[in-house]
């Protein structure tokens, strides 16, 4: 586990001076540096899941290509918790404890995050999270490099209300933690906004819903009197197969009714004839369309390794960019020690892939640029709306529970830290 480890770097540092010299670094670190990589391979999400895990298999390779990291090469340790939320948790613990692995990068729904954070925070572990999520949360042990609702939810229903006019709001989610904390901060920003009530459908589906004709009617019925509707949708996984074809047959187009997804991306459109879908939207924080040579070179390092029909998305940018940051904590802190590499880690920069740099901030956010994409026919995206670099935020302005909070594991030393009282706030996820 990571203390004998760390234990161990300790004694041959002791041993070294007791003798009279100082060793390196890279000497005290255990070989071979082990990278936990804990994506589902199976089950309703592994339709988004599995190329996470081929893009951690990638980076991890050019690393050693490039040398290794600490004078060690890095070995992936792949585990498949297929999509059952506590078999998450089981296997980082394996990770953590038979493997002992020095990072996990994994995870995609929030569910499956909430499960693995008891095991992650007992055991010191780290995990590098690459998915957008819902924000109210902020652990030592998690850095978080996918959008937080700021980043992503909330420019895109602007968009909606400024750009397309959206009028209605049909808030369409799986029925987990992730859709209900999201559509709560946006309902309550809608309303603020001066949508009424009644105006504003929220629906849940179980992971793997398939029938969706009474679901996509009420969305039509909606509009009747006119007002331009919108859906918002937080749908994961294969269920947006079902989704996405029952808008077809039902005739709604994007003119008629659009639909921004925010968990749609290139892989899960490569699975879809979107002939029916031009015009329909996602917001993230990173396209294959972005024209940057940093972009280019990923793509073409992607393609080359796994067929020219494989796509690019921007979990996987988080993961790059969360990996290269990883390496440059290891490399300043010269251990892997999760304490020294946390330290190390807040205030690293990386270049991202839409021609702007990633900042890791002291609440284990990532500045990053919000996106919003339009559909084409070859499942790519048209971006047509472009910020720059936005700070995340771990806690939302738009809840007054959360208004109050701030991260700072920089100088505060907390990740729910209450403003008004000036305390420290530590409680369990009740998740």
């Amino acid at each position: 586990m990571h203390q004998k480890k760390t234990l161990g770097a300790l004694m041959i540092t002791a041993g070294a001076a007791a003798i009279g010299f100082a060793s390196p670094a890279a000497a005290q670190q255990a070989c071979p540096i082990k990278v936990g990589i804990l994506h589902s391979l199976s089950g309703t999400m592994a339709i988004s899941e599995t190329t996470l895990k081929d893009t951690m298999l990638m980076l991890i390779d050019q690393q050693n290509e490039k040398g290794g990291l600490l004078g060690c090469q890095l070995e992936a340790v792949v585990v498949d918790p297929a999509s059952d939320w506590p078999l998450f948790a089981e296997k980082a613990r394996e990770l953590l404890t038979v493997h002992d692995v020095d990072v996990i990068f994994g995870n995609w729904t929030s569910v499956s995050r909430k499960s693995v954070l008891p095991v992650i925070e007992e055991l010191n572990g780290l995990l590098f999270y690459p998915v957008q999520y819902e924000g109210e949360e902020s652990s030592k042990n998690v850095f978080y490099t996918g959008a937080a609702p700021n980043q992503q939810a909330i420019p895109a229903v602007d968009y909606f209300l400024d750009e397309l006019g959206v009028e209605k709001f049909a808030l369409l989610g799986t029925d987990y933690v992730y859709p209900r904390t999201t559509n709560k901060i946006l309902e309550q920003y809608l309303k603020d906004k001066g949508i009424a009530a009644e105006d504003i459908f929220v629906n849940y589906t179980p992971f793997g819903h398939s029938d969706w004709s009474k679901i996509v009617s009420d969305v039509v019925a909606l509009g009747a009197d006119g007002k331009k509707v919108g859906v918002i949708s937080t749908i994961n996984g294969d269920a947006n197969v079902g989704f996405y074809k029952e808008l077809a047959a039902s005739g709604v187009s994007a003119d008629d009714i659009p639909v921004v997804a925010f968990s749609v991306g290139e892989e899960e459109l490569s699975g879809l004839d979107t002939s029916n879908l031009v015009g329909h939207l996602a917001a993230w924080n990173y396209f294959q369309s972005a024209d940057t040579p940093a972009n280019e070179e990923f793509v073409a390092a992607w393609k080359a390794r796994m067929g020219e029909n494989r796509v690019t998305n921007d979990p996987m940018e988080a993961h790059y960019i969360g990996f290269n940051m990883w390496v440059q904590a290891v490399e300043q802190a010269g251990t892997t020690d999760v304490d020294a590499v946390s330290d190390a880690m807040i205030g690293q920069e990386f270049p991202n892939l839409t021609g702007g740099t990633a900042k890791m901030l002291p609440n284990h956010h990532l500045s990053k640029p919000v996106l919003i994409g339009e559909i084409q026919a070859d499942g790519q995206f048209d971006i047509i709306s472009e910020t720059e670099e936005v700070d995340g935020d771990a806690w939302t302005d738009f809840l007054p529970e959360s208004a109050v909070l701030t991260s700072d594991w920089k100088d505060l030393k907390c990740g729910m830290y209450n403003t008004e009282t000036k305390t420290c706030v530590q409680i369990k996820s009740n998740y």
